[in-house]
């Protein structure tokens, strides 16, 4: 999984190593269930074109830096991983969308 303080895509981030791996291959059911929800085409350009906030961006860089330094607090670990969470969920969501719209 990867953050990108950019956008919530597919392309580059900051990935986490063995904790995203065990993440994303015990992904429960109940996470496709959520997906296919949000990826409803009533809404599909809305989701395809969402970046997180200039606020978010800065914050989920700032993030990232003091990772990258070894000087994450444990509150703000624990705020990197849920963020992570949630962007790994915005992708699933992204890739459903492009599936259903023949993307």
């Amino acid at each position: 999984m990867a953050v990108s303080a950019e956008g919530w895509s597919e392309k580059e981030g900051y990935g986490r190593g063995r904790e995203q791996e065990r993440h994303e291959t015990m992904q429960p059911a109940a996470y496709d269930e959520l997906v296919d929800l949000f990826a409803d085409s009533a809404v599909a350009e809305r989701i395809l074109t969402f970046h997180p906030s200039p606020a978010m961006q800065a914050r989920i860089e700032e993030l990232l830096e003091k990772n990258r330094q070894g000087t994450l607090a444990p509150e703000e670990q624990a705020e990197l991983d849920e963020v992570e969470r949630l962007e790994h969920f915005m992708r699933l969501i992204k890739a459903r969308v492009r599936q259903k719209l023949g993307r």
